[in-house]
């Protein structure tokens, strides 16, 4: 479940609207991922696909996670005990 978004921008393309802030040609996936994120019980469940890459990040974002969307971005978020907080597409380059 998604409890927070980390910006206005990812929250629109996870509701379909089209984000001028971020790529067109990353909408679709990252809204594919958004919505993984929003079934997933549990951090775990997003290793599938592989193609996601969960990562536990490190340093400032210690306990934050993130999934691929592609090469260049990434979507960041922390997991709680609720779901997912703080869920942002960024710019990982």
């Amino acid at each position: 479940m998604i409890v927070s978004f980390g910006n206005f921008e990812t929250e629109r393309i996870y509701k379909g609207y089209v984000s001028k802030k971020y790529p067109y040609a990353i909408q679709n996936t990252a809204r594919k991922k958004l919505r993984m994120i929003a079934a997933a019980y549990k951090v775990e469940d997003l290793k599938i696909p592989p193609g996601n890459r969960l990562e536990k990040l490190l340093g400032g974002l210690k306990n934050y996670w993130s999934i691929r969307v592609n090469d260049r971005f990434r979507i960041v978020f922390k997991w709680t005990m609720g779901g997912a907080e703080n869920v942002e597409i960024t710019d990982y380059h």
